[in-house]
Parts: C-alpha cells; sequence; structure tokens
C-alpha cells in the first residue's frame, strides 16, 4: 500500500493497484496504490478511508480483462459481482447473503466480475462471460469498502487483455497505453484533476 497526497473532503481519492496503472497520472490529488488482489485493495482503502478525513468520493482507475468478443477501450462499471464466492452455497449454509452483486451510482454502465485469479484461460472465460462481460481483480473489494465507509465510488477500466491464453503477455505489453488512456480520461472526467 502506498498513499501519496493530502485526502481532504472536497477532493476525491483515486485508487490504482499498481504503479504501471498509474504511470501517467499527473494530478495533486491523492493517489492510494493498493497492490493486486481482493485482500490488498480492500484492506488499504478500509485502512486510508478508516483512518481520519474522508475524500468526498473514491475513483477505482486500471485495467480489466475482456470476457467477450468486441469489448474494448474505457468503461465506467455500473455493477460489480464477486466471481470467486460461492454466494448460493454460503446462502444455504448461513441463510445469509454474502457476496451480493453491488450497484455503482445511476448509471448504466457494464458489469465487472472480480476475483484473485487472473482469468488466463479459454474455459475461465466462458464461464464468467455469462455474467459480465469484464473482469479484474480489485474492483468489488474497493466497493465493499467504499460502501461501508459510507464514500461514493466510481470504476473506470480500460480493457488491457482478452482474458485468455495471451492474457499475462497482452497486459504486460498494453499497461502502458492503459495508463495514457486512465490518466486521460482522469483529465477530462474530474473537475479537480489538474
Amino acid at each position: 500500500m502506498q498513499l501519496t497526497g493530502e485526502i481532504t473532503s472536497t477532493r476525491p481519492l483515486l485508487v490504482l493497484a499498481v504503479e504501471e496503472e498509474a504511470q501517467y497520472l499527473d494530478t495533486p490529488l491523492p493517489v492510494l496504490l493498493t497492490g493486486m488482489g481482493k485482500v490488498n485493495a480492500a484492506s488499504a482503502l478500509a485502512a486510508v478511508l478508516g483512518s481520519g478525513t474522508k475524500p468526498s468520493h473514491v475513483v477505482n482507475l486500471g485495467t480489466a480483462g475482456a470476457l467477450r468478443p468486441g469489448w474494448t477501450g474505457t468503461h465506467l462499471i455500473g455493477t460489480v459481482i464477486q466471481h470467486d464466492l460461492d454466494s448460493d452455497i454460503l446462502f444455504g449454509l448461513t441463510g445469509e447473503t454474502y457476496g451480493a452483486p453491488l450497484t455503482l451510482g445511476d448509471h448504466d454502465g457494464p458489469t465487472l466480475a472480480t476475483g484473485d485469479s487472473f482469468i488466463d484461460d479459454e474455459a475461465a472465460r466462458a464461464r464468467l462471460a455469462a455474467h459480465a462481460p469484464l473482469v479484474d481483480m480489485e474492483g468489488y473489494a474497493l466497493a465493499t469498502a467504499a460502501h461501508r465507509a459510507g464514500v461514493p465510488l466510481r470504476i473506470v477500466k480500460h480493457v488491457s487483455d482478452d482474458a485468455g491464453e495471451e492474457a499475462a503477455k497482452s497486459w504486460r505489453e498494453s499497461v502502458a497505453e492503459c495508463a495514457h488512456a486512465l490518466a486521460d480520461w482522469a483529465a477530462r472526467n474530474i473537475p479537480a484533476y489538474a
């Protein structure tokens, strides 16, 4: 976890998983790098939101794999789900719902599936594509931490790979281009960015 800048109640907090995704951000806004995966994301954001002044809102910028053909570019996410938590079994055991889908804001963006596995095989891609067009490793965890802290959250993902057999190689080759696209989106869409 790495936090740069000062959090104030009048400005958003930008949250990304790794430095590679943040490399072209040029902003006075505070930036939190959480590390990859749900545990790193949730614990880092929860620690920051619970330690004092809360930001006006949180903006998660990051990369995502495309689970369906034709998905490219930058997307403002509408709903997040967990793909590696079996909510149905847990409900059967406890009668409680864990990991229900979370709706973000009032826009109609795509669904993002979050899990701790980097999706790089066709069977997993096909299974997940039935539920969402995009996949990442932090979105749901960040949404949960922000929701519990009462802080609004936007998730913005740029497609880095097709979540298939070449996904890891594609991510490494495209992450700089994705970081440019995310920084450009932030400059155009976050009023306090500059």
